[in-house]
């Protein structure tokens, strides 16, 4: 892939981040719990890449678009929402970006149960503060901000990835905007598609609460 083309191969990364859209307007609760018995949950949390992650990004008004086919996330939950992420990586990402680093960890958010439909999700999750960098051709690029994506218990028929039964986080729809870097850097990427699967200490997790 020529150079241009390889600089958007970075905007993978930062989508795997659960990239920034506007926060709704909520007031309510929020319920995280355990599938099994329904008691509410608190401990570790975990979300793996179930649907490649597909973006396009134009550079310099050429659209190109980057795979990445792995990624993970780790970090802890609260009963009512809170949130924190410790640990990310992204593998698997086509379009020859190297260095792809996730910087700022851990980073906070939440889980909010915001449901809309039918059919439709259950709720979103927001991460702030996050960044990405990398490098590819020597060119260094930094991708970040607030991150917001609509989420769907495991037994929720609108859920994107109908095959896997947890909790999903859907990332189609979002745009990636850069923070820092050189002017051959994408200023914005979309991501077309792209589900994590979401657990609890190695339970199923469902939100749940109240929404006017």
């Amino acid at each position: 892939m020529p150079r241009i083309r390889q600089i958007a191969a970075l905007t993978g990364a930062a989508a795997l981040a659960l990239t920034a859209v506007g926060s709704p307007a909520y007031a309510g609760t929020t319920e995280i719990r355990k599938v099994s018995d329904n008691s509410l949950y608190n401990g570790p949390a975990a979300a793996t890449l179930i649907q490649s992650m597909v973006v396009e990004a134009k550079v310099l008004g050429v659209t190109t678009t980057t795979t990445c086919t792995t990624a993970s996330m780790s970090g802890t939950v609260a009963s009512n929402g809170p949130l924190s992420i410790s640990a990310a990586s992204v593998s698997g990402c086509s379009g020859s970006a190297s260095g792809i680093t996730f910087l700022g960890l851990p980073w906070s958010g939440g889980v909010t149960y915001a449901p809309q439909g039918p059919p439709g999700r259950d709720g979103y999750l927001t991460l702030n503060g996050f960044s990405v960098s990398a490098t590819v051709a020597g060119v260094s690029c930094t991708y970040g901000g607030v991150a917001v994506a609509n989420g769907f218990n495991g037994s929720n028929a609108a859920r994107p990835v109908a095959a896997n039964s947890q909790a999903q986080v859907n990332m189609a729809g979002i745009t990636i905007n850069k923070t820092g870097g050189s002017f051959l850097c994408p200023g914005s990427a979309a991501i077309k598609q792209g589900v994590f699967a979401l657990t609890g200490g190695g339970q199923s997790l469902k939100v749940t609460g109240t929404y006017p």
